[in-house]
């Protein structure tokens, strides 16, 4: 699945849609002010988000996140049920 669209919305609530047909708003709201997400508490900050060319959203200041923990957020699926291969992974690395 591919991030295709992100709005931004109210109290750091930000809406993604995927190329699976997958929609929905995810609430980011326990992460504003914390860390390199203080920025996002600066007006306006939080509602420049844009889709960067590799698929994820991101912020001016090299603030980005993951669009897979966010398709899970969104979904409450577990990474071995999106990447199923996670399991099949040699135990010697």
């Amino acid at each position: 699945m591919n991030l295709i669209e992100i709005r931004p919305n109210e109290n750091f609530n930000l809406f993604l849609r995927y190329n699976d047909g997958t929609s929905g708003v995810v609430d980011l709201s326990r992460y504003a002010g914390r860390g390199v997400f203080s920025a996002w508490l600066k007006p306006g900050v939080f509602e420049q988000v844009k889709l960067a060319e590799a698929g994820h959203p991101e912020w001016s200041g090299g603030i980005d996140l993951c669009p897979d923990s966010l398709y899970m957020q969104l979904t409450g699926k577990k990474p071995d049920e999106l990447f199923p291969t996670l399991n099949q992974l040699p135990a010697h690395t």
